[in-house]
């Protein structure tokens, strides 16, 4: 699967990500930093990725339609260190072996994710 990490995670999760096997780059790699949520959302779009971000303005399906995405997962998390949302991410790769995120916003919570959007 391809990714692009939001700024506000650790540059480690889009090497966590590779290193699973998935093509993953992060907003500063592109030096999209300091844009606003909808220039980061049709990036992804027009790149074919899925956002990974803490933003829960990418939560907001009207705003932000899964349909029209390749997928939104947004970590919703009680505490947000980097050794934290790194654990955290490491739950979730297994997931990503078995489910498809295209068209839809993974709520991921530290002992479950929330599916919305179409099922693929």
């Amino acid at each position: 699967m391809r990714f692009k990490i939001d700024e506000n995670l650790p540059q480690e999760v889009a090497e966590l990500l590779c290193e699973n096997g998935h093509d993953a780059v992060s907003v500063f790699d592109q030096t999209l930093s300091g844009k606003k949520d909808p220039t980061i959302f049709e990036v992804c779009q027009d790149e074919g990725r899925i956002l990974v971000t803490l933003d829960l303005d990418f939560a907001n399906i009207q705003t932000y339609p899964p349909a029209t995405s390749a997928g939104i997962v947004v970590l919703r998390l009680a505490h947000q260190d980097k050794p934290w949302v790194l654990e955290v991410v490491e739950k979730l790769i297994p997931a990503l072996a078995t489910k498809s995120v295209f068209h839809q916003l993974w709520i991921v919570e530290e002992d479950r994710i929330r599916i919305r959007g179409l099922p693929a």
